[in-house]
């Protein structure tokens, strides 16, 4: 596969990642141990070198599994996990506070069976701890070489300069999919400037872009699509517009939805990396595949024409969970 660096900083990782999050968390029971650990090293043998886990995905267990997996190949992967909930819990609130940031990182490196971490984000900005002592603490962790890269996830605009005056923010981890695209608004034009990478996650929209998901799709226990505004029904069905889009201009590439969505986002800067996860090895070898779809400059014309059409339908997050969304 090929690679890509995050931004200006040099860290080098494969062209689209794994997110893992799903193998334990957020989308109905957590996959079976050996399955897990089965997977990681499949996208490992398949080019994958990008590694996306936090410890709010289990807790624990996501980075335990992550470490398990990949201990054999150690130093050929970038592993990135995140602090940034009390106890590692969303739904307990935020919790970024200096000597929880140092706590978090200690533990993640014993769950990873690792000596570092290669990028550990804050996973959501708190609003009860000011950016720069977060950055700065990270910054002790760097200089005591423990912490590889500082990202932050969600952030922004003016939270993100701040980190970054602080210790250099190597990369941004937020939606971005065709189905979301703020933050092309303010948040990619600052990052070129500063040169920091972007790491989309959802970059298929939870699901909705693979063009599997029918108007009357039924979410599990512990889905949290389930609870989500954009999953209602009613939702579903107005935004089929968009997955209708991308289907068409699938046909036409011959490729799959989800690789479009993909290959689209690797076209949109050189120094996007997505991380779109799976629990099934054919959707890992059919979302690897979208590195290899290359569109061309009138296409993605044509694509971005086609989606300027469409209203996307649905909030991202319920109102319940707002300390999710970006500030």
């Amino acid at each position: 596969m090929q690679k890509r660096k995050l931004g200006s900083s040099g860290l080098e990782v494969s062209a689209l990642g794994l997110g893992c999050m799903g193998l334990s968390f957020g989308y109905g029971p957590a996959t079976d141990r050996k399955e897990a650990i089965a997977l990681i090293r499949a996208a490992f043998e398949r080019g994958v070198t990008f590694f996306d886990t936090a410890e709010a995905y289990g807790p624990n267990l996501n980075e335990e599994v992550l470490g398990e997996a990949l201990e054999p190949v150690r130093d050929q992967v970038v592993i990135a996990t995140k602090f940034g909930f009390k106890d590692g819990v969303p739904t307990r609130g935020l919790d970024s506070r200096p000597e929880r940031i140092r706590q978090v990182c200690d533990e993640a490196l014993r769950r990873l069976r690792t000596d570092r971490i290669d990028l550990f984000y804050q996973h959501r900005v708190d609003p009860g701890v000011p950016v720069a002592d977060v950055a700065g603490a990270v910054k002790g962790l760097i200089e005591a070489g423990k912490v590889r890269h500082f990202g932050m996830s969600e952030a922004g605009v003016d939270a993100i300069r701040r980190a970054h005056a602080v210790q250099s923010v190597t990369a941004l981890q937020s939606e971005y999919s065709m189905w979301w695209r703020e933050p092309e608004v303010e948040i990619l034009p600052l990052l070129e400037e500063l040169g920091i990478g972007f790491v989309p996650f959802a970059p298929l929209g939870k699901g909705f872009l693979t063009g599997k998901l029918e108007a009357t799709a039924k979410f599990g226990d512990g889905d949290f699509r389930a609870i989500v505004p954009r999953f209602s029904p009613e939702a579903l069905r107005a935004n089929q517009a968009l997955v209708d889009l991308v289907k068409q201009f699938a046909l036409r590439k011959g490729a799959t939805p989800a690789q479009i969505a993909l290959a689209w986002l690797l076209a949109q800067k050189p120094w996007i990396v997505p991380i779109p996860g799976t629990t099934k090895l054919h959707r890992l070898e059919e979302n690897i595949g979208a590195a290899t779809v290359e569109l061309t400059d009138d296409e993605i014309e044509v694509i971005a024409q086609a989606l300027t059409s469409v209203k996307v339908v649905g909030d991202r997050y319920p109102a319940s969970h707002q300390n999710l969304v970006n500030r």
